[in-house]
């Protein structure tokens, strides 16, 4: 495509524009900024909840959307305020976990709470995969179901990533959507919600179809983005499965893979 082509760049956060510091390159920051010059929109679409991102969003001078929890919120940054979001039932989320446990064994869980101030709370013997990431500490499960939530994390002691995700998609059916989006994450989040519903309403308001969008992965998560998407570039640091469906793979994040691609579009410095 010519360099006018895209009007939305849509970018995953973890393993995909962030590095291993949690910090995102000078390289990238430039060409977000050219990008933006050329009238291009930048939308973070992650499965972090809106308030572990703001942060983040300040250093990507990000003050319009975000896309969070997997696509369960749209998160205004310039009023601080959520446009949109969905919660998953805590009940049917206690009967999954029943379910997933019946199959597998006991797992760790975590939630991240509903709001622009929700908190996650991780139950005893969880541990996070973000340890920068804050989170609060609860006694027992039962504590994890005070406040209206977004998702729910598991963690289990000596399956794969992959296995339990499988196992879980196996026996949840309908109760919730189960999905994977990095290295000791596998979540479930209200059924039907995935990052391609945000996506999608995040492009309605701000005017940009889908025909105009390219998005940036690495892992399951955001296979959904990538089919909704005109053109998908996964990381090369990515999961198997969403390479398969990529219409393109580029760099890892550590090598700035998402700056190499914008590069060919709006140049570099």
């Amino acid at each position: 495509m010519n360099r006018t082509a895209y009007g939305l760049v849509a970018t995953d956060l973890d393993g995909t524009l962030l590095r291993r510091d949690d910090t995102v390159s000078p390289r990238s920051l430039a060409v977000l900024a050219r990008a933006a010059r050329a009238g291009v929109r930048h939308l973070v679409v992650t499965g972090r909840p809106a308030p572990r991102i703001r942060s983040l969003l300040d250093v990507l001078g990000c003050t319009g959307l975000a896309v969070c929890g997997q696509g369960a919120q749209v998160y205004d940054a310039g009023e601080h305020r959520l446009l949109w979001s969905v919660t998953l039932d805590r009940e049917l989320a206690e009967t999954a976990l029943g379910k997933i446990e019946a199959e597998v064994g006991d797992v760790y869980a975590a939630v991240d709470q509903d709001g622009v101030e929700g908190m996650t709370l991780i139950e005893p013997g969880y541990r996070m995969p973000h340890p920068t990431l804050p989170a609060v500490r609860v006694g027992r499960r039962d504590d994890l179901w005070h406040r209206p939530i977004t998702k729910v994390l598991l963690r289990h002691p000596r399956l794969s990533d992959d296995e339990l995700a499988a196992t879980a998609r196996a026996v949840v059916g309908s109760l919730a959507t189960v999905t994977m989006s990095g290295p000791g994450t596998v979540e479930l989040q209200p059924c039907g919600i995935t990052k391609a519903t945000g996506l999608a309403l995040a492009a309605e308001h701000l005017g940009v179809g889908r025909g105009r969008t390219i998005a940036f992965g690495d892992m399951p998560n955001d296979v959904p983005m990538f089919h909704w998407a005109a053109h998908g570039v996964a990381m090369a640091n990515a999961h198997p499965e969403l390479r398969a469906v990529a219409d393109e793979v580029t760099l890892t994040n550590e090598d700035d893979g998402v700056a190499v691609v914008l590069e060919r579009h709006f140049g570099r410095d």
